[in-house]
């Protein structure tokens, strides 16, 4: 998550990149939390997760929504945890039709602590977004552009990832400081809500990373999968 941090930094600051598509390498997205740093966390070994959760995964987060520049996610496959959160963040969302989006946080015992309480609910409603966070109702291709998850669905990875750089370059071609300031005022009744959400979504986390909850709720999620392989 440094990685992208740093990828999006540079992309931000760059005079040369006029928009930002983020997308994922294989079959998914981003399917989730890596199981090595949740154990780490389990155990005991690291000590450091609630500021790794602040500066790396809700930086990426932060740094996508609050980016002047046009931001675009082009998903593939699973968009699950962390990543259904970083797409809720960016203006326009184009998947094919392997994409499902999942806020499965529960599952472990965690909340989703990047911004998707805040960002859910303007997007998709109330009702699917509880059903999403609060049931873990996974939401595939078609549902997502029925409810607004995503705007638009195309049949193949290659046409999504074109359909991305084709919308990016035409949003990139309009003035670059009225599309920053338009962007401001659509996002400026959410600043303090995602403000507070990012640090009660770190408090929260850190919390629940140290209870006997998550790490009984992260054995029996890891043995789960490993049935399943």
């Amino acid at each position: 998550m440094k990685a992208l941090c740093d990828a999006l930094d540079a992309h931000i600051e760059s005079r040369d990149v006029m928009a930002i598509v983020i997308t994922g390498e294989g079959r998914h997205f981003l399917a989730g939390g890596d199981f090595g740093f949740l154990e780490d966390i389990a155990s005991g070994r690291n000590t450091e997760a609630g500021q790794q959760i602040y500066q790396w995964f809700q930086g990426a987060a932060r740094r996508l929504f609050r980016c002047a520049k046009p931001t675009l996610a082009a998903i593939a496959g699973g968009a699950i945890t962390v990543g259904c959160e970083l797409t809720l963040m960016c203006d326009v969302r184009i998947a094919d039709r392997t994409a499902f989006f999942h806020e499965s946080w529960i599952e472990l015992g965690l909340i989703p602590p990047l911004g998707g309480a805040v960002m859910l609910p303007h997007i998709v409603g109330l009702p699917l977004a509880k059903e999403m966070m609060l049931e873990s109702r996974r939401i595939d291709a078609d549902e997502a552009l029925r409810y607004g998850l995503i705007n638009e669905l195309v049949d193949d990875p290659q046409i999504m990832r074109a359909r991305a750089q084709e919308r990016a370059k035409a949003m990139a071609a309009r003035p670059a400081a009225t599309f920053a300031r338009a962007k401001e005022l659509i996002h400026r009744g959410l600043e303090s809500s995602m403000d507070d959400e990012w640090a009660a979504g770190v408090a929260a986390q850190t919390d629940l990373l140290g209870s006997d909850m998550f790490r009984e709720a992260l054995t029996t999620k890891k043995r789960s999968l490993d049935k399943r392989r």
